[in-house]
């Protein structure tokens, strides 16, 4: 049975060494003398070895378990919990503030995400990076080391992670140059060692006459006014759902007919999205539900949060679509498809008002602002082309 707080204490020294077994390899030394210590059996390369993981009551119960589970992760990842222990000691004296871990949640710290997006990232360091070399000084970090994390992460088919996880360790590595506390940036070394992601297209509908009838569905969804809102605003905007979900008022300006993202929650760019006067519509409508609160698409549960990251995909599902059919996010791959190919708009301007990255002929990247006269006159004929289709009307004239 599992040890117990009360089974430790009553727990009396005997005239030769015992061992208060717990689960999972954890169990309680009792010395002659009366000393308790921690110690996780374990098992490396058919070897079987013991990690001391503090004394009792210095470290509870509840601890040592949660410290077992820590050795056990980084053993699962390759890692010997002794070994790790050993390097981290002989790390030089005074480096603890240049170990990798230090310097990350450093940087991590001065990141301007949103909150999600920022508890993902540090999810991704505390479970696939620190146990492996966290507690490593960064100025001896190879590119092997950065190898070995990536490879865990591919051995259970996480290849984008590993890719996004790798981008995140060369930024903190290159803080680490720039507060001298590393030389060089060793992750740029992995360039094609990793396994490249499988290709992931989001499902979109690019035929005219099909996607008249899907708006015809999300115009007569029967839902709550912010799902229903969402449905039709989603196709005439098309930006990413998580943007869309996470709209808030005060980047609204509906007399200007203007939406401004900040760069926290577009990857570091701040972006503008014309609003088409279907759209300031729409929004004025939904600001007599929601228009008190911080969010355009307010939760159903709690006006302090946005609404669910399910809420428009469960709303497609009721309507019989299917995940290889419609998608939000299959809305921008279908505005760029049709603005060029039946509207005849640039593919440039197109790619400014997806806000990807589009650089000028001498490798600058566009501003935000760059066309936007243009992108304002796009995104208006894109909202009465859509209109035209949800009326039926499919003929498929492309602008000279």
């Amino acid at each position: 049975m599992p040890l117990t707080d009360v089974a430790i204490r009553r727990a009396k020294p005997a005239a030769k060494p015992q061992k208060l077994s717990d689960s999972g390899g954890l169990y309680l030394f009792l010395t002659p003398a009366g000393s308790k210590s921690w110690r996780w059996k374990y098992r490396v390369g058919g070897k079987e070895k013991v990690l001391t993981l503090g004394l009792y009551p210095d470290v509870s119960l509840a601890d040592a378990r949660g410290l077992r589970e820590d050795a056990r992760r980084l053993l699962a990842s390759g890692v010997d919990p002794n070994e790790q222990r050993k390097a981290a000691s002989a790390a030089p004296t005074g480096s603890t503030g240049e170990s990798f871990e230090v310097i990350a949640r450093e940087w991590l710290r001065g990141r301007p995400w949103v909150e999600a997006y920022s508890r993902k990232v540090v999810a991704w360091f505390e479970n696939d990076v620190f146990p492996i070399i966290g507690a490593r000084v960064a100025r001896e970090l190879k590119a092997s080391d950065f190898l070995q994390v990536a490879r865990q992460m591919e051995a259970r088919k996480a290849f984008e992670s590993a890719h996004r996880v790798m981008q995140n360790c060369g930024q903190v590595m290159r803080y680490a140059v720039a507060t001298d506390r590393a030389d060089r940036n060793p992750v740029a070394d992995l360039r094609g060692a990793l396994v490249p992601p499988p290709e992931k297209n989001h499902a979109a509908v690019v035929d005219p006459a099909q996607l008249g009838g899907v708006l015809r569905a999300l115009h007569s969804y029967g839902g709550t006014p912010v799902v229903q809102t969402a449905l039709k605003i989603m196709p005439m905007v098309f930006v990413r759902p998580g943007e869309l979900r996470q709209a808030e008022w005060a980047e609204m300006d509906l007399d200007a007919a203007v939406w401004s993202i900040p760069a926290g929650k577009m990857k570091m760019r701040p972006h503008i999205v014309p609003l088409c006067s279907q759209a300031v519509a729409l929004l004025r409508e939904l600001h007599r539900h929601t228009g008190t609160g911080k969010y355009v698409f307010a939760g159903h549960r709690s006006s302090t949060r946005p609404m669910s990251e399910v809420a428009v995909l469960a709303a497609l599902r009721l309507m019989g679509f299917d995940k290889d059919t419609v998608t939000g996010h299959g809305f921008r791959a279908t505005a760029r498809t049709l603005l060029d190919e039946v509207l005849g708009f640039r593919p440039d301007i197109i790619e400014h008002q997806l806000a990807h990255a589009v650089r000028d002929p001498n490798g600058r990247a566009y501003n935000r602002t760059t066309h936007l006269d243009e992108r304002v006159r796009m995104m208006q004929e894109w909202a009465d082309y859509l209109d035209r289709l949800r009326d039926g009307n499919v003929v498929q004239m492309r602008v000279a």
